[in-house]
This record gives structure tokens, sequence and C-alpha cells, in this order.
């Protein structure tokens, strides 16, 4: 999913019930991150997952999109029918979206 349909989905309302799993460490979150993100690093999630709700549409972030790929990936392959990979990540959102959240 591109940052640009990502926000007009925000925009229409359409994405307010969506689980937006962000696959950074801490210290990146802490830099920069998309409001109402949840923060779940990549290497946590085996441990975390039934932290997250497999019926929800998931929207997964990360810096520039590799990390969040291989976790939306690893989702699917685990239950998860509707998950999406936030293209670009957040480096992408701060570029086309958001000037305002730190790039790093």
């Amino acid at each position: 999913m591109s940052v640009r349909a990502f926000k007009a989905d925000q925009d229409a309302g359409v994405a307010a019930d969506w689980q937006v799993v962000d696959v950074r460490e801490p210290w990146e979150h802490a830099l920069c991150s998309l409001a109402g993100s949840f923060l779940l690093p990549m290497q946590e999630l085996p441990q975390r997952l039934h932290e997250l709700d497999p019926t929800r549409t998931t929207v997964v972030v990360c810096h520039h999109g590799v990390r969040s790929l291989q976790v939306a990936l690893w989702l699917e392959r685990n239950g998860f029918t509707d998950v999406a990979n936030l293209s670009g990540g957040i480096d992408a959102w701060a570029r086309q979206i958001d000037p305002g959240v730190a790039v790093y």
C-alpha cells in the first residue's frame, strides 16, 4: 500500500478501525512514528503475536518498507487475512505526506 493510498483511506475514515503495526526498534519509534501506530519490534513478533487481532485490517510499517514487507508476509502465513505493507515506510510518509515527521 502506498503512503498516498493509506493517507486517502485515513482521510476518508476507512482506516479508523485498522491496526497499524510499527515493526521498527524502540529507538527508531522514539524519533518518529505514525499517529495511532502500535510498536511491535520485528524480533518480538513471534512472542507477542497474541497482541494483534488477526480479524482486523493490519498495516505494517517500518523505516523503508523492507522489514514490514517481511512481517506482512509472515502474518499472512500465520492466519492474518487482510494485511498490507506500507510501501516506502515512515521515510516515504515523511517525504510525501507529512514533512513534520523526522527523517533519519
